[in-house]
């Protein structure tokens, strides 16, 4: 049928795609940054939605790109990246990302959106386009985000209650009520800080092939804005069924646990974007709480929740490949 539609409007939706994605990524992983202040009754979700959403906005002053070039140029080949490529790969993550915000189902988008660029790289040219080093970091990360962030939970928990021993739970209960808005801002601000890079990748490996792919992969700012601003709207429209998943199926938290699985959850996040991981936040946030359940005694976490969560972290990825594969078949017909 040959191209339907020109270049630029082309770039253009697809950008217009890119930033619905971030948008739908900051209502699906809403529950990363407020289930636990949520769940111990710190703050009313409307309230904490829009907590979340300042800080998921102002990441971008706090950390560099690492991520964005990890997501742009370290899973495919650069010279490989099409519009129909990159709209496959999105396809193939809006898709997983609706079906499990629709089933409740806190999956990561991050890995969606690496699963559905994968899966669109392979349809156009095969396993060569396949960057293995960037894959294997991003892949390791579906183990290595929740186990630092159940040791890390863990390890907070024994260290506050030890602290606390001889204080009485009522005052202890005030002390962490109030530190909840400090972990809780920084689990915020880790989660704008990695995830809205991933859609700042997208769009400026788009907008790099579609100058010709001369010069140094860069992120324009106009794109580190947009995909802020996407994010936080995602986060302030929120994502109540996962909310209940995360802050409540999991396992009960005091203000004191919510306190130790935010501040664990953002010290991990905080290592993997310094170190260009794009990691799930959905992965580490409940590594985290499992970690402070698993503290009071194992049979406070709901290990069979816990377990559904797991399978929906290893299918996410090849469902979302093969999503976009599809989708890359499907859109021969009006893309290049």
């Amino acid at each position: 049928m040959g191209a339907l539609v020109s270049t630029s409007a082309t770039l253009w939706v697809l950008v217009a795609i890119a930033l619905a994605f971030d948008f739908l990524n900051g209502l699906h992983d809403a529950a990363n940054s407020i289930a636990t202040i949520v769940s111990t009754r710190v703050l009313k979700p409307r309230y904490a939605v829009i907590w979340a959403s300042f800080f998921n906005f102002v990441a971008f002053l706090v950390f560099g790109l690492h991520v964005a070039k990890t997501v742009g140029a370290g899973i495919i080949d650069v010279s490989v990246v099409t519009d129909r490529v990159i709209f496959a790969a999105l396809t193939g993550a809006i898709v997983w990302n609706v079906v499990t915000w629709l089933a409740g189902i806190p999956s990561s988008s991050s890995h969606a959106l690496v699963g559905g660029l994968i899966g669109a790289g392979l349809a156009k040219a095969g396993l060569k386009v396949i960057v293995w080093a960037g894959v294997t970091k991003t892949a390791s990360a579906i183990v290595g985000s929740p186990a630092l962030g159940f040791v890390l939970a863990l390890g907070l928990v024994l260290i506050v209650s030890w602290i606390f021993v001889k204080v009485r739970p009522s005052a202890v209960d005030r002390v962490f009520r109030s530190l909840q808005f400090v972990s809780a801002s920084l689990y915020s601000l880790g989660h704008g800080g990695n995830d809205a890079q991933k859609t700042m990748g997208i769009i400026a490996v788009l907008l790099y092939a579609h100058a010709g792919r001369q010069g140094e992969f860069n992120v324009p700012l106009w794109v580190i804005l947009a995909c802020q601003t996407a994010m936080a709207l995602g986060t302030l429209f929120g994502g109540w069924r996962i909310v209940h998943t995360m802050g409540s199926k999991i396992t009960r938290l005091s203000p004191m646990q919510g306190f130790c699985a935010e501040t664990g959850g953002a010290i991990t996040l905080f290592l993997a974007t310094y170190f260009g991981v794009p990691v799930s936040t959905t992965h580490t946030i409940t590594g985290a709480i499992v970690g402070v359940g698993a503290a009071r005694r194992t049979s406070a976490v709901r290990w069979g929740v816990a377990r559904s969560i797991v399978i929906a972290w290893i299918v996410t990825m090849p469902m979302a490949g093969l999503a976009a594969a599809a989708a890359y078949a499907l859109s021969g017909g009006f893309l290049q």
